[in-house]
C-alpha cells in the first residue's frame, strides 16, 4: 500500500483492509515506519521507536476491531512493559515499565500494533510540547508553531499521516488542545469511564483521563468502545451505554439546545479566528436544525476555576517530582527549572488551600448542572488564540532568574505573593481558558476541527456535555463531519 492510499483510510478502514486480505499488517507497519522516517525529523513527534517489537507482533496472529493498524502511544502514563515511560522527564528516561498500562493492554487486545511513543512536556505540565529532554514537537500545519500539549507529539503524528489515530490523555485539555492545534478530533471522556491503572486508581482526583486523537469521529467512537469500563483495582465501576459508541456515529442527534459562549474572564479578547470558528460552527448548527443561543458569560466563574485548577496542578506536580525522586534517587536539579518552580509553589500551599480547590469542584458541578437544565451542550472555542510559536511561552529570562534564585535559597514560597501565579495564568491559560472546566467537573468534552485560518492553521470548536453525554457528543460530531468535512485536508509538513 502506498502512503497516499494509507492516508485515505482511517483506522477502521485500515483494519477492514487487513481483514479482507487486501493488505497485511506487516505491509501497513512498513508504510507507517517509512512515513515516520520522512516526517519525524521535521516534527519531533515520536521520541521512542519500537520497530523491532512491532515487527515481531505483526509476524503473529492479530485479532480485534483494529487488528493490524499501526499505533503510537503517549510517553506519559501509557506504560508498555519493558520500555521506559519518561513523561518527558530526564530521570525517568531509562526506567522500563514493569507492566502494560490497562489502556495499552486494551489497545493491544484490540489488535493495534504499537511501534513508538510520542513527545510530551515534562509530566504533561503544559499546553505545549517543548520538553528539554527531547526538544519541541512541531505542528505539521506550520512547523514554527506548537502542536499543543500535552499530547502534542501524538497529534502531530496523526496530522502528518504517520498513524490515523494515537494515544493521548487529558488532565486540563491535553487531548482537546492538540486536536484543535492540529485539525483533529479530540474526545475527553467523562470521569471514570476510561481506566488509569494499574499503577493509579485515578489521576488528579479524577480530573485526568486517557483517550485518543484521531482524524475521524468513528475512530474516536470505536476507540472509546475499546477503552471504556472499569478494572479490578480501579475506584469505579462506571456505567456503560447499552449501545456501542461506534453505533452513535451517523445516528440522528435530534434537535439540540446549544449554549454558545466565547467570553472568558481569563482572556477578554479572544483571537478573531477563535470567534470566527464559533460563528461558523453556530451557523452550521442552525442550518442543521439545532437551537443556538449566544451566552454573555460562562456557566461558572472561570477565573476562580482557573486558580483552583492551578492549585491542584501545583500540588500534583510537586507530588510527581517527589515520587520520581523516590523511585530513581535523582535530585531536584535533574528536573526542568519550570517544573521545579511549579513544584515549589505546590509545596508552599497548605493542605487547606489544596482541599479548598478540590472541594470547590462540587460548586462548579452544581453550576454546570443548572446550565444543562436549559441546554444540551455548551459550545466554546477550544483555543482562545492561534497555536503559539515554538518558544513563545518560555518563562521570561528575568522571571526565570528570579525564580531560580528563590529556589537556590529555599524561599520559593515567596513566589505565591509576587504575582507569579497570575503571570502563569496569563501565559499558560489565557490561550486555552475553555478546557479545564470539563476536567474539574468530570464532564465529557470534544474538540472538532471545524475551522482554519486563511493561512491554513486549524482552530477547533469545543462541545461540553452533561455526565454520560459521550453518545450525544458523538452523534452531533458525526452530523457535523458530514456537513463540514475535514478529512480531505492535509498539512504541508506531511512528507509529500
Amino acid at each position: 500500500m502506498h502512503i497516499d492510499e494509507y492516508r485515505r483510510h482511517d483506522a477502521l478502514g485500515l483494519a477492514d483492509s487487513v481483514r479482507s486480505g487486501e493488505v497485511t499488517a506487516g505491509e501497513l507497519l512498513e508504510v507507517a515506519l517509512q512515513q515516520a522516517d520522512a516526517v519525524n525529523p521535521h516534527l519531533n513527534a515520536i521520541v521512542q521507536r519500537m520497530d523491532d517489537r512491532a515487527r515481531e507482533r505483526v509476524a503473529g496472529p492479530l485479532d480485534g476491531p483494529f487488528a493490524g493498524v499501526p499505533f503510537l502511544i503517549k510517553d506519559l502514563g501509557q506504560d508498555y512493559a519493558g520500555t521506559p515511560t519518561s513523561g518527558g522527564s530526564r530521570p525517568l528516561a531509562g526506567v522500563p515499565a514493569a507492566e502494560h498500562a490497562t489502556v495499552v493492554q486494551r489497545w493491544l487486545d484490540a489488535g493495534l500494533v504499537v511501534f513508538g511513543k510520542t513527545n510530551t512536556p515534562e509530566f504533561g505540565a503544559k499546553g505545549i510540547t517543548e520538553p528539554e529532554l527531547f526538544g519541541p514537537a512541531r505542528n505539521p500545519w506550520d512547523t514554527s508553531r506548537s502542536p499543543g500539549g500535552s499530547s502534542g507529539g501524538s497529534a502531530a503524528a496523526v496530522a502528518a499521516g504517520v498513524v490515523p489515530v494515537a494515544g493521548a490523555s487529558d488532565g486540563g485539555g491535553s487531548i482537546r488542545i492538540p486536536a484543535a492545534c492540529c485539525g483533529l478530533v479530540g474526545l475527553k471522556p467523562g470521569r471514570g469511564l476510561v481506566p488509569m491503572g494499574p499503577s493509579l486508581g485515578e489521576a488528579m482526583h479524577g480530573a485526568a483521563t486517557n483517550g485518543v486523537v484521531s482524524r475521524t469521529v468513528r475512530d474516536s467512537a470505536a476507540m472509546l468502545d475499546v477503552l471504556m469500563g472499569g478494572e479490578p483495582g480501579g475506584p469505579y465501576a462506571p456505567a456503560t451505554p447499552s449501545a456501542s459508541f461506534r453505533s452513535q456515529v451517523g445516528a440522528d442527534p435530534g434537535r439540540l439546545r446549544i449554549g454558545v459562549c466565547t467570553a472568558s474572564s481569563i482572556n477578554s479578547s479572544p483571537h478573531p479566528q477563535a470567534l470566527a470558528a464559533v460563528e461558523t460552527a453556530a451557523g452550521a448548527l442552525e442550518d442543521l436544525g439545532h437551537h443556538v443561543d449566544v451566552l454573555e458569560s460562562q456557566p461558572v466563574d472561570d477565573l476562580s476555576l482557573a486558580r483552583d485548577f492551578l492549585t491542584s496542578w501545583f500540588a500534583y506536580l510537586a507530588w510527581s517530582v517527589e515520587d520520581t525522586k523516590r523511585r530513581t534517587g535523582c535530585a531536584d536539579r535533574d528536573f526542568e527549572t519550570d517544573t521545579r518552580i511549579v513544584a515549589a509553589l505546590g509545596r508552599a500551599q497548605t493542605s487547606v488551600d489544596y482541599l479548598d480547590a478540590v472541594m470547590r469542584r462540587d460548586q462548579y458541578v452544581a453550576e454546570l448542572t443548572t446550565f444543562f437544565e436549559g441546554y444540551d451542550l455548551l459550545m466554546t472555542p477550544t483555543l482562545a488564540d492561534l497555536p503559539p510559536h515554538i518558544g513563545a511561552l518560555d518563562t521570561p529570562p528575568l522571571a526565570r532568574r528570579g525564580a531560580t534564585a528563590l529556589l537556590a535559597t529555599r524561599t520559593a514560597s515567596l513566589l505565591r505573593h509576587s504575582g507569579f501565579v497570575e503571570s502563569l495564568i496569563d501565559a499558560n491559560l489565557s490561550w486555552v481558558p475553555y478546557t479545564q472546566l470539563a476536567n474539574l467537573t468530570g464532564r465529557p468534552a470534544m474538540s472538532l476541527p471545524l475551522h482554519s485560518t486563511p493561512e491554513g492553521v486549524p482552530m477547533g470548536v469545543q462541545f461540553t456535555a452533561r455526565l454520560e453525554g459521550e453518545s450525544m457528543l458523538l452523534r452531533l460530531a458525526g452530523q457535523l463531519e458530514q456537513a463540514m468535512p475535514w478529512t480531505h485536508r492535509e498539512p504541508t509538513a506531511s512528507g509529500r
